[in-house]
């Protein structure tokens, strides 16, 4: 039961939003890192302390150190196993010069200038005791002997003595390997703490700790209220939520917290919006976290993520878990998935958590997916996920109601009618209205307006569809006809049909998404899923509309009909195969469905043989339907020439305009920037003669009233209309 928040609450929640503070500040990590540090620290002392030592002592051979010794210019010698290391006497010649040297260098930099910075109470900033020399040493039986007779009295024999290796060898590499060894051991140690703890591999560093981002209260910004077109699926979530908050109502006759529910539907219609709608309404700690999330490279490590997942939820409960792209994990098990497998693992662990909390803490776990026919059965059973919410495609009503959740702070100016907007994007998802608002306000912006018109949203309903209008293409005076007639060959096949949808638009303009020209048709009456064996015909005789008038008038084929042959084929072929339409096969189902929410098609399921009997019947239907095509284009022929001159003069007209030359009317005095072809068949006015009734029998005539005013004289003609 979610009571009142105490004031450690929070602080709690968000160290757990963080991934706990404590394990945080013991991370190895950090340890690792100082240690590194302090070892490159010591490399650098070293290097600096023996640059600094050698930054005066000069390299000579052996044969300039022989001249100046007997030429008596030596004052010191340091004798090592190494090196001879001596200074000249003040005043000497070679002293001089090399002094000389350095005060020309020094303006240019280099050694000469360092060494002026190091020495500068001499006056040349150098003297004979700060420059040293340094030779090898070449073996000489008579060495003391010969410095002796030179004059060289001060010499002295440096030995190096085995503390002074030790040291060397301890600074330089026993302590950096004694540094590293120990903090490779504190990182084992805490290894293998975390496997101990349930951790697994993956609990180095908090790679093992979930990454689910936690939101409590109304910190998603998103309610119910911004969420429309899904009554349903509220109304569900909207229980599970209460639910929650008032358990006591539920329990008293004995109904159990469901412990999960799985939200399935098509791309883009708001499961994600909704689960955050959830966590905006329920007042509860929320977990949001991807399917991806759990998967990594190492094996274990999604196990234990799961684990870590459900571990911080009990210990936040009430609180709800929300897993999006589930089938990322959740993918059925079978045989070509290895016993060791990483995802495999983490679906089990999934599984034994779902089995393994207790429904009265008050965890639920709300899952997403578009493609729930690939989940694991052991998954989708009662008593793991309890329900299954379907976020299908909204209705008209539903795209209304998107449409104005979307438009709620839009500027939008008088004309605009959402409900034509509605009618217009039949099988549109919700993402997609939230995309046309948006490039409507775009649009308007362009265009130089402050309120989004009508104009605004449609044209950006056609720019979703078609993309936008390509400026610098160029099309010969033999291409524009040719589209030409192939657009309005659609457009008066449609237009000649009975159950075909009505024309809007018709433009010979070139556009991004590859179509030189294109006929838009809008429903004017929300149609569902339903279709009519005739409405199917009749919609692949409009899309073969195209190549008949190409072939009755060119007299020739273009590859511009590939995409209306395309789509046709897939309606004929789903005639024959899903609906039972054919003759040949009646209502054998030849395929099923593969990807119900990603419209991936279906499969067969029949032999080799039924296949190309199948082929067959669809190309039967299709013959059908382009005979149908052809007899319209050539009996409206004459027609079709005057709608493709006034087309190839404004290069887009509407559905009004051609009705208007059709019958014999001036196009320009239609209004309108969409008017539809069937305008003229939905009159506003009912005719007055439904009111006249023809009897062929007499009436009695009425009983008398009070007042003789009440009722007509029997003159033999019907009443009057009473007036207003």
């Amino acid at each position: 039961m979610a009571g009142p928040s105490k004031p450690g609450d929070q602080n709690r929640r968000d160290s757990n939003q963080n991934g706990g503070g404590d394990d945080k500040k013991r991370s190895p990590w950090s340890f690792l890192t100082i240690v590194m540090w302090a070892v490159l620290l010591v490399f650098l002392l070293n290097m600096c302390n023996s640059s600094m030592e050698n930054a005066s002592v000069q390299p000579v051979e052996f044969s300039t150190f022989y001249r100046w010794v007997e030429d008596g210019d030596v004052d010191e010698v340091s004798i090592s196993s190494s090196a001879y290391t001596f200074t000249l006497k003040q005043g000497s010649k070679p002293l001089e010069e090399y002094l000389q040297k350095m005060k020309e260098s020094a303006g240019k930099g280099g050694l000469g200038q360092m060494l002026t910075q190091l020495y500068p109470n001499s006056a040349s900033g150098l003297d004979s005791q700060s420059i040293k020399f340094q030779t090898a040493p070449i073996s000489k039986p008579d060495l003391v002997d010969w410095l002796e007779e030179n004059g060289v009295t001060t010499y002295k024999a440096v030995t190096a003595t085995v503390e002074d290796y030790l040291l060397s060898a301890f600074v330089n590499f026993i302590l950096p390997i004694v540094v590293m060894v120990v903090a490779l051991m504190f990182l084992y140690r805490y290894m293998f703490k975390k496997m101990g703890s349930g951790g697994g591999f993956g609990g180095i560093g908090g790679v093992g700790k979930s990454n689910a981002k936690v939101y409590v209260e109304k910190k998603t910004g998103v309610t119910f209220r911004d969420v429309a077109g899904q009554d349903e699926a509220k109304e569900s979530l909207e229980e599970i939520i209460d639910f929650l908050h008032n358990p006591g109502k539920y329990t008293e006759i004995g109904a159990k917290l469901p412990k999960g529910a799985l939200l399935v539907g098509p791309p883009g219609t708001g499961k994600t919006l909704l689960a955050k709608a959830v966590a905006g309404e329920a007042n509860v700690p929320f977990f949001s976290i991807s399917g991806s999330d759990f998967v990594e490279m190492f094996v274990g490590v999604g196990a234990s993520r799961v684990r870590d997942l459900f571990k911080e939820a009990s210990k936040m409960a009430p609180c709800i878990i929300f897993i999006d792209e589930i089938d990322t994990i959740g993918k059925s098990r079978d045989n070509r998935m290895g016993g060791n497998d990483e995802r495999e693992q983490t679906l089990n662990q999934l599984l034994a958590e779902l089995d393994g909390f207790d429904p009265g803490k008050g965890v639920i776990v709300l899952g997403a997916t578009n493609r729930p026919e690939v989940l694991d059965k052991a998954l989708l059973r009662p008593g793991r996920f309890d329900r299954r919410i379907t976020i299908d495609r909204p209705n008209l009503a539903g795209r209304l109601a998107t449409l104005q959740v979307h438009t709620r702070k839009i500027k939008l100016a008088e004309d605009v009618d959402l409900n034509k907007i509605a009618l217009a994007t039949a099988g549109c998802v919700g993402a997609d209205l939230a995309n046309l608002v948006n490039e409507a306000a775009l649009r308007a912006v362009r265009k130089g307006r402050r309120l989004v018109t009508q104009e605004d949203l449609l044209a950006s309903f056609e720019f979703v569809i078609a993309g936008s209008e390509k400026k610098n293409s160029v099309l010969t005076e033999f291409e524009r006809k040719l589209v030409a007639y192939h657009e309005v060959g659609h457009a008066m096949v449609a237009y000649k049909q009975k159950n075909a949808e009505p024309v809007q638009k018709i433009t010979i303009v070139p556009h991004t998404e590859g179509s030189l020209g294109y006929t838009l048709l809008m429903p004017e009456e929300d149609k569902t899923n339903l279709r009519t064996r005739e409405e199917l015909m009749a919609k692949i005789t409009v899309s073969m509309g195209g190549r008949a008038a190409e072939e009755v008038v060119m007299e020739t084929m273009t590859n511009g009909a590939s995409q209306d042959i395309q789509e046709a084929t897939s309606i004929a072929r789903n005639m024959v195969a899903m609906y039972g339409m054919s003759e040949e096969f009646g209502m054998m189902a030849l395929g099923s469905i593969r990807n119900q929410y990603l419209d991936g098609g279906y499969g067969l399921d029949c032999a080799q043989d039924t296949a190309a009997v199948m082929d067959k019947a669809v190309k039967a239907v299709l013959d059908v339907c382009y005979k149908a095509a052809v007899e319209v284009i050539e009996a409206n022929r004459e027609d079709m020439d005057k709608v493709v001159a006034y087309l190839l003069e404004k290069e887009t007209i509407t559905g009004g305009e051609m009705v208007a030359i059709l019958e014999g009317r001036d196009p320009a005095l239609v209004e309108g920037a969409y008017t539809s072809t069937r305008a003229k068949q939905l009159p506003d006015i009912e005719p007055p003669a439904r009111h006249v009734h023809i009897v062929d029998e007499p009436i009695p005539m009425p009983p008398p009233a009070d007042d003789p005013a009440d009722g007509p004289e029997d003159s033999g003609q019907p009443p009057e209309e009473p007036k207003d």
